[in-house]
């Protein structure tokens, strides 16, 4: 699991690079032929990380319902973020790797609901839902990448 959680903390630095660097307008806009922005992605990879992991453990998540609700899978960039949701993001980047961490290696997640990821593939048990997530933010990453040369 060490190389799984390093993965995921190098992404995590990746998208705070963007975070920090890129400004409100960039990490706003979504660009011609894109559905979101930067900052969806950004935010949409913290939600989905906590849903995989711990409501499909059967654990209260550590962001929001109202975060989840905004960028959960099907969602799409529906206001402009402030700088204060973008700070907010970036902190919850860290926070909830390190919680996820501690939780994993204090064997907190000992039960998980057995769910089929978009690439048909069946996650079930909490270190493929962790491994999958790292492949998920990569997508992600991928995405923002590609998007930050149309700004």
């Amino acid at each position: 699991m060490e190389w799984t959680f390093d993965m995921t903390l190098k992404n995590r630095q990746l998208f705070a690079h963007f975070l920090k660097h890129y400004s409100l307008e960039q990490l706003n806009t979504v660009p011609k032929d894109y559905r979101n922005s930067i900052f969806w992605n950004i935010a949409h990879s913290v939600v989905t990380q906590q849903m995989l992991v711990y409501k499909l453990s059967g654990l209260k998540p550590l962001i929001s319902e109202d975060l989840i609700n905004t960028y959960k899978k099907g969602t799409k960039t529906e206001h402009e973020a402030t700088q204060e949701e973008i700070d907010h993001i970036k902190s919850l980047l860290f926070s909830t790797h390190e919680q996820t961490v501690t939780d994993f290696n204090t064997g907190k997640f000992k039960t998980f609901k057995a769910y089929t990821v978009s690439t048909n593939s069946t996650l079930t048990n909490v270190e493929e839902a962790l491994a999958f997530n790292v492949f998920h933010e990569g997508i992600h990453l991928g995405y923002i990448l590609a998007m930050k040369n149309s700004l």
